[in-house]
């Protein structure tokens, strides 16, 4: 067919190789441009200090109020009761003693009556404490309000025996006669030391427990 002439000719293969390259660098360019433009989104300002306030309550310890045995509660509260359980009764000692011996007959009854008004009020301030959780409550809380009660209607039999005494023939030689009034006080608190006694012996198995004050029954 004869020589295609100058214009048929290809290209010679480092020109090739040139172009290629030339190609692949436009390209890459072209692609870094798109990328980069991809990022053109704003991130969310951080507040200064937010990621270390965050990270500061993360590891602040939390702080946890200490628990408190509600039994051992009930236990304080009636601890503090019973060390005023005894407040009258030397008072009650003295003022029977006097009457015995017809010795300040009028200040012994008031004493006396005194005293019944403050184991009155035991009764009343046992009754507005709970001692639910406590063990034998039910027995214990018997036991203390039979002890007061007792207590309180003896001293009120030896105000009134004060004032028999105090009448005529009441006393003989130094001696208070021995009355109906005497003798029921008597009986009242023969009751209350054995109330006493069973309220004691449930108290102290409580203190033990606890680390409170143990009592013996006359020091209810």
């Amino acid at each position: 067919m004869g020589d295609p002439g100058p214009e048929r000719r290809g290209l010679s293969r480092p020109a090739v190789v040139g172009i290629v390259v030339a190609c692949c660098a436009v390209a890459g360019l072209i692609g870094g441009a798109v990328l980069s433009g991809g990022d053109d989104k704003k991130e969310d300002p951080v507040t200064p200090g937010s990621s270390e306030s965050a990270t500061s309550a993360s590891k602040a310890p939390t702080s946890q109020a200490p628990q408190v045995d509600p039994a051992e509660q009930q236990a304080k509260d009636l601890d503090a009761l019973l060390a005023e359980s005894n407040n009258s009764r030397s008072a009650v000692i003295t003022a029977v003693n006097e009457i015995s011996s017809c010795k300040n007959l009028d200040g012994a009854a008031k004493s006396l009556r005194d005293a019944a008004n403050q184991r009155n009020d035991l009764v009343t301030r046992l009754g507005e404490l709970s001692v639910d959780k406590l063990p034998d409550h039910a027995k214990l809380t018997s036991a203390l309000n039979e002890a007061w009660k007792s207590s309180a209607s003896a001293d009120n039999h030896y105000a009134a025996w004060a004032d028999q005494v105090a009448g005529k023939g009441g006393c003989k030689k130094g001696r208070a006669k021995v009355t109906n009034e005497r003798q029921a006080g008597d009986r009242e608190s023969g009751k209350a030391t054995d109330a006493k006694k069973r309220a004691a012996e449930l108290w102290n198995a409580i203190a033990r427990e606890y680390d409170l004050t143990e009592r013996q029954n006359n020091e209810l």
